[in-house]
């Protein structure tokens, strides 16, 4: 008789079928296929159901009557010998360990080099280049950007390997179990599991056009405050900074307003220091827009071009025919935090974020700082609205108040 071995690994349990079946267990299969709780893997030759959508995993009444075992790893990690049982493959490093050394792991435990290797192994790909290109094509034609372009890739590559299964085989339970794991496993926040939506959506509507995503409901928006520097931590944060061409970019990221990858591709001719004006070309949403140029600015920029002979990028990398990586810049802006002492977790996009809520904190009226920042929804830029001090400077706090019964300070 044959045993049944139920693998429980990454919110799912795979039951895999080898070699021939007997009467039980093709009536097991048969029950499962059924039953409709999950999907057949073809390449496996497995039955898998996921935790989440079936809590209570394979029913008792399926395997009734079958001798079956529950193992709290992946069936890849097993073979089977000629009389039909389940055998892990041997390795010195596995040699003179405990069975539940063998097959648990938890955190924080060390792992033998063959489970090691074991772990990083990448799975196989499942995204063909044929559907890779007509997606890309499609994207292309209708003007999307290159990283809108790279990502929706990676997310329809990175689902069917993931899934273990092609284009075509994907079904929407697939889709809701890959959402789940990328929750759980990456801890992504809500805007890249919103791209990750947008990616599969775009590919199974527009490309493969089936109709297996539009029930997908969006996780709920992260309601975050921006994190801010004080003007006090600007002028610091710039005063320490003894590189030129890092000083001038902090200095037009706060200055101007300017997001890290509309900064990095500044050219000179967008600079005009006659009207004190930024041009920011092919911004987010592929909008040009207008943005200021302070007086500071204006005189160091013309300096530092004068030094370094700027002729085509304001911030030239390496070569220097092409621009400074956004990474880089990110950089940059780490080193001058730990230079100026300001220990908070930041990133340079926390300057546009200063010179929103600086400018709004002034009186400057927000739609003028809509305009200046490129947001085409006034209810992004009503978030600075929560950060800035404008009116709390008036509110008194209700300790430093004269009590009245008292008579005095709390």
């Amino acid at each position: 008789m044959q045993a049944v071995y139920l693998f429980y690994r990454n919110d799912k349990v795979s039951v895999p079928f080898y070699g021939v079946l007997s009467g039980e267990c093709q009536k097991l299969l048969e029950g499962l296929q059924k039953s409709g709780l999950g999907n057949w893997n073809r390449v496996k030759n497995q039955y898998e159901v996921s935790l989440r959508i079936c809590p209570q995993g394979i029913p008792d009444a399926l395997v009734r009557g079958l001798p079956y075992v529950k193992v709290f790893e992946g069936p890849e990690n097993f073979t089977v010998d000629p009389r039909g049982f389940f055998k892990r493959p041997w390795s010195p490093g596995l040699a003179g360990k405990s069975s539940e050394t063998e097959t648990r792991g938890t955190a924080g435990e060390t792992l033998d080099d063959q489970r090691c290797l074991e772990a990083s192994r990448h799975l196989p790909e499942r995204f063909s280049a044929y559907w890779a290109s007509m997606l890309e094509a499609e994207l292309r034609s209708r003007k999307y950007s290159p990283k809108t372009i790279r990502s929706y890739v990676y997310y329809n590559r990175d689902f069917c390997r993931t899934m273990g299964k092609e284009a075509e085989n994907i079904t929407s339970e697939d889709i809701k179990e890959y959402l789940a794991s990328l929750d759980k496993k990456k801890d992504l926040a809500t805007s890249s599991m919103n791209l990750a939506i947008s990616a599969l959506k775009f590919f199974y509507a527009q490309v493969l056009e089936k109709d297996i995503i539009s029930a997908q409901h969006r996780p709920r928006q992260d309601k975050r405050l921006p994190n801010i520097l004080s003007k006090q931590e600007v002028r610091l944060l710039l005063d320490t900074e003894k590189n030129p061409k890092h000083r001038l970019l902090l200095m037009l990221v706060y200055s101007s307003g300017l997001r890290v990858s509309e900064a990095v591709t500044l050219r000179r001719e967008h600079i005009d220091p006659g009207r004190k004006t930024v041009f920011v070309r092919a911004g987010k949403g592929r909008r040009d827009r207008y943005t200021l140029l302070s007086d500071r600015a204006a005189r160091f920029l013309e300096e530092y071009c004068s030094l370094y002979e700027i002729t085509e990028w304001l911030f030239p990398g390496q070569p220097s025919s092409r621009h400074l990586s956004i990474r880089s810049a990110q950089n940059i802006f780490d080193k001058a935090l730990a230079k100026a002492g300001i220990q908070r977790p930041l990133s340079i996009h926390s300057l546009r974020h200063s010179f929103a809520t600086h400018l709004l904190e002034s009186g400057t009226d927000i739609r003028y700082i809509q305009n200046l920042l490129g947001h085409s929804n006034l209810r992004t830029t009503e978030r600075y609205t929560h950060v800035a001090r404008r009116s709390l400077l008036r509110i008194k706090s209700p300790l430093d108040m004269g009590g009245e019964d008292s008579g005095g300070d709390i």
